[in-house]
């Protein structure tokens, strides 16, 4: 005798799968999202303002200049110190003569290089139209013959993560409605199966609230299943892209990774409990020509 096939199953396990991948796409882009955060905020923490000294600078005016450039409140903190390193002129021509592998001293005959002391600012102050303060700030001290630092960069960076994040939004909000419309349709066909059941119950007296509570607790167990399994695969895609790829690990925030687990888990459920409770809203109020 052929085993008969329970109504309904099949379009539970296709909620789950829809669910799972949807929200698999949705947390994957939060975590590029996060991950690109964390990127642009380290390049901001390098980012560096360099002060070039006049050459006619004595160790008393660079100590004064120093403590001066402490006082700005736009100087990165590094623990209880600021964030401000001294390089002489010959340390300046080794680094040119490592980068270039050009020895500029022996043509020349003099190192034109000037002390300097490299600066790095709060990512508060990471725009360009600040940075431009800034120097402008920096050369009215005295001791001070140039200051300079990487233009446009600021603003070119800001930019292209303003449209990296418009593009990773845009496409979890498609995402989300596509899921949205799928579960939805899927929800209506597993219901739809049902419909002479829901209404056998009201026949016999079975108030809305009690047809619907296990309707709900199914979508919410599917729901909660979904957002299950995507966090798992979003973790398990985490640890091998951090194992695998070198510098990742740097990139990685576990605290709002958590926070972006836990939006998964409550989008999942949100999605399973309001797309059945739409769906079952409709046929407790058809009637009963229009079942058929």
């Amino acid at each position: 005798m052929p085993k008969k096939k329970k109504i309904g199953s099949y379009p539970n396990t296709m909620i789950v799968v829809s669910l799972t991948a949807a929200l698999f796409l949705i947390g994957f882009c939060g975590m590029l999202v996060i991950q690109s955060k964390k990127m642009v905020s380290i390049i901001r923490q390098n980012i560096e303002v360099r002060v070039f000294l006049e050459k006619t600078a004595t160790e008393a005016g660079r100590d004064s200049l120093l403590l001066s450039i402490r006082q700005k409140p736009y100087v990165q903190p590094n623990g209880e110190e600021p964030a401000i390193a001294f390089v002489s002129k010959e340390e300046a021509a080794k680094e040119f003569i490592a980068g270039t592998k050009e020895e500029f001293t022996t043509f020349l005959g003099e190192n034109p290089l000037r002390d300097s002391y490299r600066v790095k600012v709060q990512e508060d102050y990471f725009e360009e139209a600040k940075l431009k303060l800034i120097r402008t700030d920096l050369e009215e001290l005295p001791n001070v013959y140039e200051v300079v630092y990487q233009e446009d960069l600021a603003d070119n960076i800001n930019r292209n993560i303003t449209k990296i994040y418009i593009v990773l939004s845009s496409f979890a909000l498609i995402m989300l409605i596509i899921i949205v419309l799928l579960i939805n349709n899927t929800i209506k066909l597993a219901i739809y199966s049902q419909r002479f059941l829901i209404r056998s119950m009201q026949l016999v007296g079975a108030t809305n609230g009690f047809i619907q509570r296990p309707f709900i607790v199914r979508g919410a167990i599917q729901g909660l299943i979904g957002s299950i399994l995507a966090g798992g695969l979003l973790l398990l895609l985490q640890q091998v892209a951090v194992r695998n790829v070198e510098g990742l690990s740097l990139l990685q925030e576990y605290d709002k990774l958590i926070i972006l687990l836990a939006c998964i888990l409550v989008l999942g459920l949100g999605i399973g409990i309001t797309s059945t409770f739409q769906s079952l809203s409709r046929y407790l109020r058809m009637s009963l020509d229009d079942l058929y």
